[in-house]
């Protein structure tokens, strides 16, 4: 199963002024905060237990538009690894660990 959602981080967010004077670049954690989000689009029921590894490829800059690609673990569900590309190069890469927050009753 997988999923993609395009997106970008506006060149006014608040976190961006400073992150470099100059040459702004978006910070990881905005990226990662658009991945959660994403996931909970995508996943309604899931909740995001840990972020198990992330690596950072390339840089992002504010108003660039990138693809956030989400694949499951045939076989750990829990286990969601995702992909962030810009126009096919990937900036982020990583893997999520979730958890279904409706339980199943009988």
């Amino acid at each position: 199963m997988t999923f993609e959602v395009r997106c970008a981080i506006s060149a006014d967010h608040p976190s961006l002024p400073g992150h470099f004077p100059d040459a702004p670049l978006v910070p990881g954690v905005l990226i990662l905060d658009e991945v959660r989000a994403a996931l909970l689009d995508w996943q309604k029921d899931y909740e995001l237990a840990a972020i198990r590894a992330v690596k950072f490829l390339q840089p992002l800059k504010p108003e660039q538009q990138f693809t956030i690609c989400f694949s499951v673990n045939d076989y750990d569900p829990s286990e969601i690894n995702f992909c962030c590309r810009i126009e096919g190069r990937v900036i982020a890469e990583g893997q999520l660990e979730v958890y279904c927050r409706t339980k199943v009753t009988s």
